[in-house]
């Protein structure tokens, strides 16, 4: 199939992109290569995918209306996985406008292009972070989620609130994945393993918020782009059981699907970096700080619909996972 991924210079696009090329197909890539974070990374990653026979690259913000219009038009594309956002928790707390412009305005320009162009399926990446100020553990997409603490988590439940309207009047499949701390060869140098990382390798402290004691469904980049590429080649159904008086979030008698994608066993902050410890050979300096605003103390993804409907559950333990990205980060950066 021709699929077109937004954000494929990302650190889960390019995996993605890189496992739909495997499977046979032709990837469209769009990315606007921000300098959110350090441009050469996504470089690298976009480098590694342009070397892969059917793969293009189209440069482009979502936010442009009409270029974004002429590219379904003339894309044609069967399938397509909207992976691109201005991504952080932090980062919203001082650019709230970043969010709305990409991850609202981008993502009803995904969807137009999807209602008018013939798109048999839209996977849209949302985040773990819509659970909010829940507590409820394990979090479920059958559960509501009103309650987020950073512009981030707002306009990604925008955009799963969007889709499922796209899906009830113009019956386009949309399937919303929420994805739980992702990490990884090519990660994002604002995520914690990355940062840590870099500080312990150049003998600086890390900082280290909550004191460490919150824990994180801790999710391979692998995993993640497994479950999303299975998710792409599985069209969201209606649920025929569906009830208005009590309503599901999960499902809809539209065609429209929640799941989490996550490990499903979450990992103490200073258990992770024990393993970073152990992988780099290096002892962290730690700066203990409080808990940030923003940020929720745990997470823990329920996994159950995503095994049942989609047939995969991620397993990647954080000793493996950060044995990988340490392996890259080495090589890369030659340290």
């Amino acid at each position: 199939m021709k699929i077109l991924v937004t954000g494929a210079a990302g650190f889960i696009g390019s995996h993605v992109t890189r496992k739909l090329i495997a499977l046979g197909h032709e990837v469209v890539g769009l990315d606007n290569l921000n300098d959110y974070y350090d441009v050469n990374l996504k470089l690298g990653r976009l480098a590694l995918l342009q070397a892969l026979p059917g793969f293009s690259f189209v440069k482009m913000d979502l936010e442009n209306r009409e270029g974004m219009k002429s590219l379904f038009e003339s894309g044609r594309f069967a399938r397509v996985i909207h992976l691109a956002a201005q991504a952080g928790v932090r980062y919203s707390l001082t650019h709230p406008h970043a969010y709305v412009d990409s991850n609202v305005t981008g993502t009803v320009n995904v969807l137009e292009g999807c209602r008018h162009n013939g798109v048999e399926h839209l996977v849209f990446a949302s985040t773990s972070s819509v659970y909010g100020m829940n507590t409820n553990m394990p979090f479920s997409p059958h559960r509501g989620v009103d309650h987020p603490l950073s512009m981030y988590a707002s306009t990604k439940k925008a955009g799963e609130l969007m889709g499922h309207n796209y899906a009830a009047l113009f019956n386009l499949p949309v399937t919303v994945l929420r994805f739980f701390t992702v990490y990884g060869p090519w990660g994002r140098p604002d995520m914690a393993l990355f940062l840590f990382a870099r500080n312990m390798l150049a003998g600086k402290p890390i900082d280290v918020f909550n004191h460490g004691h919150h824990k994180r469904d801790f999710t391979f980049v692998e995993d993640i782009a497994e479950g999303v590429v299975r998710a792409c080649m599985k069209v969201a159904q209606p649920n025929p059981a569906w009830d208005g008086n009590h309503p599901d979030p999960a499902t809809s008698p539209a065609p429209f699907r929640i799941y989490n994608i996550g490990n499903n066993s979450p990992v103490e902050l200073l258990r992770y970096i024990e393993v970073l410890e152990d992988c780099l050979g290096v002892k962290a300096e730690k700066n203990m700080l409080p808990l940030q605003a923003g940020d929720v103390p745990d997470t823990f993804a329920d996994v159950e619909d995503l095994v049942r409907d989609v047939g995969y559950r991620p397993a990647t333990s954080v000793e493996t996972g950060v044995r990988r990205f340490v392996d890259w980060y080495r090589e890369y950066y030659k340290v």
